[in-house]
């Protein structure tokens, strides 16, 4: 074998949910620190990229889409809707639903945060090129939008939390 390649030895090095998440892990603790400089936890981080945009979602929606626990989430919109950064609004046919946008002055906020992240994911996408990159993300939405219906891991650490 003249190849240069080492071939995996551990289970996890040729496993997809453990790739995922250490890569995940890696990418997202070097961009966690320049939000932290402009001033956002990474649950704020978190919460204001996934409304910034958008329609407004549901308070479990954005649980899911922020991979944080709900009740992490409703505490921290708690102190968000208190500084003006997201308004809590009721469904329009389901009273027990309630609904969270982004204010101006949330979006306004994250703005220079977000350009920042697109930055830092340019930077981690380049070395593959634009088609693989575009390719990846395609199947990674794919990917989420498959398993989508799969229960929430209750047992989540809370270290997975500050992903």
């Amino acid at each position: 074998m003249g190849s240069t390649e080492r071939k995996p030895q551990r289970f996890v090095d040729n496993y997809l949910p453990a790739l995922l998440a250490q890569a995940s892990q890696l990418i997202s603790s070097e961009f966690h620190e320049v939000a932290r400089q402009e001033g956002f936890s990474v649950s704020e981080w978190r919460v204001m990229a996934s409304l910034a945009g958008g329609d407004a979602v549901s308070i479990g929606r954005l649980a899911q889409i922020t991979v944080t626990k709900q009740p992490t989430v409703t505490r921290l919109l708690d102190r968000m809707e208190t500084q003006g950064q997201v308004e809590r609004i009721p469904h329009e046919s389901d009273r027990r639903i309630t609904l969270v946008r982004i204010t101006r002055k949330g979006a306004a906020k994250v703005e220079h945060l977000m350009q920042l992240a697109s930055e830092h994911e340019r930077r981690v996408l380049e070395p593959f090129g634009l088609t693989r990159a575009e390719e990846l993300k395609n199947t990674l939405r794919l990917m989420i939008q498959l398993h989508a219906h799969a229960p929430s891991d209750a047992a989540q650490d809370e270290d997975d939390e500050e992903r």
